[in-house]
């Protein structure tokens, strides 16, 4: 998790002088690697003996570079012979002005810090792991007298037990369907549950025991949910064997009905287990991942196995410097995979890493229990590994041949629209809403490794604005985002600011974006408005520039299907952020605007009137008379629904 910065590193005397005009006069440095040594050197006065982990920052207080050490003031050293360091170390040991430290107990400790802060701060000279999407669990919840069964993402549920991961949505699915028809458990919420009168559609087709209208005995119900979560924590093959022998004895007694739900089971179960792709006997709880490294590029396959069943995979491409090595991208791959997720009892890997038992005893530490790293070197999980490898080198190859593509596009974009330089960042605006309501913008980004969806935008339009005047909406959008670069960015460093804006519209949203800049002072961010033909129909758009003739794309261009692909995806992105609102304003109810009425309360009410409009129709001794509701709540609501206000 470490750069190589030891005093026996490559790199050559002269390598940092190539890199960063460095010249040598005797022991003296000068240029700016002097005062990032001279920097350091002070650091050095203060910095202890001990475990820690130390931040390298720049002049503006960014963090450059965060590592762990076990002893802080031998590892810092190595930071002051600059002519023994890469050029990467170089370059960052010129921008060093100050340094931070925190102190741990143990190493251990340190590399869980070191991975939490990567992650949190995601300094400029680490190898970062981009994973911006949290992973599907399957969730019994425990709350309820008769637990459900749904899918679940986020931080670990506290009112439930969580299984998994599972590598999709698709995968986390199909099994809660699986476990559905064996153990019909319910997953209706619970105000869907305390308000059935009859079975739903759900028990008809026997996916659910319909606790609901006590179809099942409580105990009955809690055996199937104690049966569930043995086979998802591992034991499914007893269980299997439990309920070929409870088949047999049905079928013996002449209960063929008992039988045929018994056989119903076992046949859901197998289908868990035997939809995977690879699984491998003896392999109950583990993760395989692979690392192919080419071209100064690198991909990270991650297989999931629990419960013995194979729960779908992911790929990952990892940040880094081409001059990365192996063992170096896999350990802080690792580490900061596992710095917000539970880790499963063995890990085998397609390589050593650095620090391999620092790291087994640091996700030991982090998970209450002993964690194994592997890298098997023979038999069945040895083509486990390699079967990861395999794909890993696939999905690398894939992805470098888009990154060419998508560059290409972007070269013949720059071409087409007469751009100075290649844009290495598109925005696409879109606003949405019917007619006038739910009004909401979006932006989406896209660069030379396509869409960059962690920099997606949603915009809900507060100011006071005329229903549908779409301009105003523009403007408010524009306005929001650039203002907000202005602060959060203004030297233009973190790569958040577009070379090319495009927007959904014609001449007039062109304006609008148009005048929005002026006013801010932004001068060299390019402008194109995206307009349909006159018929309105894809491959007749418009190109509008700002002080140019309209340009007008062949039908059969690259590059106007990848502009409608922009444009869609906007599209796609500002109506889907609408619906999301208008959805949420739907499952609103008259009573939530009312102060002192809570989720009980409301429930009450609706329970005791029927509806928003019987609560609203009450007298003021009929609310009294509601449970829960005192004399004083009960005048509140009566005022709120009655009053001249």
């Amino acid at each position: 998790m470490k750069p190589p910065v030891s005093s026996d590193m490559p790199g050559g005397d002269d390598a940092p002088k190539r890199e960063i005009g460095l010249s040598l006069d005797g022991d003296t440095l000068e240029g700016g690697a002097a005062r990032g040594v001279e920097a350091i050197k002070n650091a050095l006065k203060t910095m202890p003996g001990s475990a820690g982990v130390y931040r390298m920052l720049d002049d503006k207080d960014r963090v450059l570079y965060v590592g762990k050490a076990k002893n802080l003031k031998k590892r810092v050293v190595s930071y002051t012979r600059i002519m023994q360091v890469p050029l990467r170390i170089a370059r960052m040991i010129a921008q060093t002005v100050r340094m931070e430290i925190i102190t741990t107990h143990t190493e251990a400790e340190a590399l869980l810090l070191e991975s939490n802060l990567i992650k949190k701060l995601k300094p400029r000279y680490n190898i970062l792991l981009r994973d911006d999407k949290s992973f599907p669990y399957i969730l019994i919840t425990e709350l309820h007298d008769y637990p459900r069964i749904v899918k679940h993402r986020g931080a670990r549920a506290k009112d439930g037990s969580c299984f998994g991961p599972f590598a999709s949505a698709w995968a986390v699915n199909n099994t809660i369907n699986h476990l559905q028809r064996a153990f019909l458990l319910r997953s209706c919420t619970d105000a869907v549950f305390s308000n059935r009168s009859r079975p739903c559609l759900l028990y008809q087709i026997k996916r659910c025991s319909a606790p609901c209208v006590d179809r099942i005995s409580k105990p009955d119900y809690d055996g199937l949910v104690d049966i569930c979560r043995d086979f998802l924590t591992g034991r499914s093959q007893n269980i299997v064997k439990q309920l070929e022998s409870d088949m047999l004895a049905a079928s013996e007694k002449m209960d063929f009905e008992q039988a045929a739900m018994y056989r119903d089971r076992i046949r859901a179960l197998s289908q868990i287990r035997s939809h995977q792709d690879i699984n491998l006997e003896g392999v109950e709880e583990a993760d395989v991942i692979a690392l192919h490294h080419e071209g100064g590029q690198s991909c990270v396959q991650v297989f999931f196995f629990r419960s013995g069943s194979n729960y779908g995979n992911r790929s990952y491409f990892p940040r880094h410097e081409q001059s990365a090595e192996v063992p170096e991208i896999l350990s802080a791959f690792v580490g900061q995979f596992y710095a917000d997720k539970p880790a499963p009892k063995q890990i085998f890997l397609s390589h050593e890493i650095e620090g391999q038992e620092l790291v087994q005893t640091a996700l030991g530490v982090n998970n209450d229990r002993k964690i194994e790293l592997l890298v098997p070197k023979r038999g069945g999980k040895r083509k486990l590994v390699e079967h990861a490898m395999t794909n890993a080198k696939d999905a690398l190859g894939r992805r470098m041949a888009e990154s060419a593509t998508q560059r290409k596009l972007l070269e013949d974009l720059a071409d087409k629209l007469d751009l100075e330089n290649t844009p290495e960042r598109i925005e696409v605006y879109d606003n949405s809403h019917i007619q006038g309501t739910n009004m909401v913008g979006g932006m989406i980004a896209a660069g030379p490794e396509g869409f960059i969806k962690n920099a997606y935008r949603k915009f809900n339009i507060k100011g006071d604005i005329a229903p549908g005047d779409d301009f105003a909406m523009m403007r408010e959008v524009l306005t929001r985002r650039f203002a907000r670069a202005q602060k959060d960015d203004p030297d233009r460093e973190n790569g958040t600011w577009p070379d090319l804006c495009l927007i959904d519209g014609g001449l007039g949203q062109l304006g609008v974006a148009k005048a929005v800049l002026e006013d801010l002072g932004i001068e060299d961010v390019m402008l194109v408005g995206v307009a349909k033909g006159v018929d309105r129909n894809a491959g007749k758009e418009v190109l509008h520039i700002p002080g140019k003739a309209p340009v007008r794309l062949d039908m059969k261009d690259p590059v106007l299907y990848f502009i409608q692909r922009l444009r869609d995806e906007a599209h796609r992105w500002a109506i889907g952020t609408h619906r999301a609102k208008r959805a949420k304003q739907i499952g609103k109810s008259v009573l939530d605007s009312v102060p002192g009425v809570g989720g009980a309360r409301k429930k009450a009410l609706l329970h005791h009137f029927g509806s928003a409009r019987g609560v609203a129709d009450a007298g003021l001794s009929d609310l009294e008379a509601v449970g829960g509701i005192s004399a004083a709540l009960a005048r509140k609501i009566y005022d709120h629904f009655h009053g001249e206000n």
